[in-house]
Formats: structure tokens, C-alpha cells, sequence
């Protein structure tokens, strides 16, 4: 079995990432940053129009119709230009929500906004700190009027529409659409580890809302999605990475010290090495999660663990490391490096942290080895 991308899947991240080293230079980034923006709209307007985010979305809807083994290809562009963009939240969560659950009337209203950019969606979830478990939803729908604080809720502030996990006139655990353009919809900035990523507190006041999927599958329905959704991830973080590896090297390339390239040292030597072998752990981890994904496979669940769990290991080690190759310049604000620290810390527990996933892997495994 041949785990690569086609020569055709090449030459799109080829012309992908020549679009972003043109129009999300780091600049962008920082510029996101201090502004109080959410995202880069400029951006997300060129690349939704060019059909690079709705490669997955079927053409029927405004997509490109191309699949997932394209979308990873420009998930790992994105996470390599730290491109300040809704991606996570927008084009892995709330396409995908719709794409597996949402009625025939939701898709046709949805995405096709989603697909050109017309509209963002992200998804509610978490209520307090720690990790969201089914016994810590206390979001309640009655009536179809949904009473809830969810926080934080990445990209809230400019999200048009949000899938919420509450808690049914039944009490099971269900998914709804909210349009947060309601006045009984109150959103509030949030800072995180990543300014460059922004996040709300969302306060739902009796918001009007309809439901998406099965009553009662909400919980099951958002597993099956973070499981796709984190191969996704993967790719951004195996791209941020791998761009943090070569910022490493080069710098020990350019950098002298006692008269030799601190390249030349030992201790930057090992460095470089655990993290290309990190790097290519996680890739080759990636790449079976990106089939598994394309395919549809069984193996799916296993294998998005996988890739999250090495993804997310590398994409830590190289973005530290990146710092301490750089030394005492590497800590401060007018260098590059804390960037990828930042992004690589809040990918880390986007769709959970690792200790979540460790379990997903684990509960995976034991059915097999049995």
C-alpha cells in the first residue's frame, strides 16, 4: 500500500502555499494579533473563492468536490503559514456536523455559504474548564429555546452560526443549529495561549434554535466528528511543525558562535534530530489517518488518535525547541518562534487534550487485542 499524495494532490499544495506566502505572510498574522479582528477576512474571502476550503463539500452544495486527502493537503498549509483563519472551527467542525447530520434544508441553506466563505460556523461545546465530558453539559433546550454559557467558543466573535451540544425536553444529550446573529445571543471576547486565534464566551438567553441529526445522538454524532476532525488538525500541526523545524535549521545554519555555525554543536545537533524524527513519526502517522478518513475506513477512530496524539507531541517539541535553538532572541515578542509555541498549544487541546486522546486510543486497542 502506497501511503503518498498523487502528483495532482502535489502540485495543489504547490500552488496553495505559493497563494499563502503571498497573501498570509507573518506580518498578516501579527497584524490579526492587534487588531481585534477574528480572523483574516481578506484571506478567507481569496481562499473560499478559489474552493481550497470546501474541497471536501459536495458540488451539489458549492464545493469543489475534490475530498479529504486535498483538504489535508491545505490544512497542512494552513498550519504551516499559521494562517489566522476558521478553519478548525468552520470547515473541520461545522461543515462536517452538517455534511454527516444536518437535514436536507440546513444544507441547502448552509453550505453553501460555508463553502464561498459567505458565512462561519463553530462549534459550542465546552461550559467550564477541564475536559467536556456528557455529565458536564448543563445547556438545555425547552421549546426550541436554548438556555446556555459556552466558553470558550473559538472564533464566536465572528461565527454566523454555531452547533450546539444541550440537553433535550428528554434530557439526552442532542446537537442544534443557533444563528448567533439573535439578540438573545450575547458574545463576549475571551483571550487564549493564541491571540492570533480568537475565542468568545457565548450566553444563549432563550436563543431560538432546531435540531441537527437524531434527538439524543448528540454525543455520538460529536465523537464521530472529532474523529475526522482531528486527522485535519493533524495535518496543521504537522505543517506548523515542519515549518518551525526549518526556521530551527536555518537560524543554526546562519548563526556563529566561537567562530563556527552553532549548527555545528552537539547539543543543537540533537535537537534538530528529535525533531525531524518526531516530525516524520507524526507524518507517517498523518498520512494512514488521512486514508483512513478519504476511505471512510473502520479504522478510522484508531487512527485519528494516532495522528493527534504523534501530531501534537511533534508540533510541542519542535515549537520549544525552535525557542531554545534560537536562544535569548528566541523569547522575545519581535521573533517568530513564540508564534508556533502559541498556535502549537492551542491545537493541542482544540479538539481535546492529549490525555483524551490517549483514552480514545486505548479503548480502540482493547477491543482488538482481546
Amino acid at each position: 500500500m502506497h501511503f503518498d499524495f498523487s502528483d495532482e494532490q502535489k502540485a495543489l499544495r504547490d500552488s496553495f502555499r505559493r497563494n499563502l506566502e503571498k497573501n498570509c505572510p507573518i506580518s498578516s498574522v501579527r497584524a490579526i494579533i492587534d487588531s481585534a479582528a477574528g480572523h483574516d477576512a481578506a484571506l478567507w474571502r481569496n481562499l473560499s473563492q478559489g474552493g481550497f476550503l470546501a474541497a471536501a463539500i459536495p458540488e451539489a452544495f458549492g464545493g469543489a468536490g475534490a475530498g479529504y486527502l486535498e483538504l489535508c493537503v491545505v490544512a497542512e498549509e494552513c498550519g504551516r503559514a499559521l494562517a489566522p483563519l476558521p478553519t478548525v472551527s468552520s470547515v473541520y467542525q461545522a461543515t462536517e456536523f452538517l455534511l454527516a447530520a444536518g437535514s436536507a434544508a440546513q444544507k441547502a441553506a448552509w453550505l453553501p455559504k460555508l463553502a464561498s466563505g459567505g458565512a462561519i460556523g463553530t462549534l459550542a461545546l465546552a461550559e467550564r474548564p477541564g475536559e467536556t465530558t456528557p455529565s458536564s453539559i448543563e445547556a438545555r433546550v425547552v421549546g426550541g429555546r436554548l438556555t446556555a454559557i459556552k466558553i470558550p467558543v473559538a472564533d464566536g466573535m465572528a461565527a454566523d452560526i454555531a452547533l450546539v451540544l444541550a440537553r433535550d425536553e428528554r434530557n439526552a444529550l442532542s446537537l442544534f443549529l443557533a444563528r448567533l446573529s439573535q439578540a438573545e445571543v450575547e458574545r463576549t471576547p475571551v483571550k487564549t495561549i493564541d491571540p492570533s486565534r480568537k475565542h468568545a464566551r457565548l450566553v444563549f438567553n432563550r436563543a431560538e434554535v432546531e435540531p441537527v441529526g437524531e434527538p439524543g445522538q448528540g454525543w455520538k454524532l460529536l465523537e464521530a466528528i472529532r474523529d475526522r476532525a482531528a486527522v485535519l488538525v493533524a495535518f496543521e500541526q504537522i505543517g506548523g511543525a515542519d515549518r518551525a523545524l526549518t526556521m530551527a535549521r536555518d537560524y543554526a545554519l546562519q548563526r556563529f558562535a566561537f567562530g563556527r555555525q552553532i549548527g555545528s554543536f552537539q547539543a543543537i545537533k540533537h535537537m534538530l534530530v528529535d525533531m525531524y524524527v518526531s516530525l516524520e513519526l507524526a507524518r507517517s502517522n498523518c498520512y494512514f489517518g488521512a486514508w483512513a478518513l478519504s476511505a471512510n475506513s473502520e479504522s478510522l477512530p484508531a487512527a485519528a488518535a494516532r495522528a493527534r496524539l504523534a501530531a501534537t507531541a511533534a508540533y510541542q517539541l519542535c515549537s520549544t525547541n525552535n525557542i531554545q535553538v534560537h536562544g535569548g532572541m528566541g523569547f522575545t515578542w519581535e521573533f517568530d518562534c513564540h508564534l508556533y509555541y502559541r498556535r502549537s498549544n492551542y491545537l493541542a487541546l482544540a479538539l481535546g487534550g492529549p490525555a483524551l486522546w490517549e483514552s480514545r486510543l486505548i479503548g480502540q486497542i482493547r477491543p482488538a487485542a482481546a
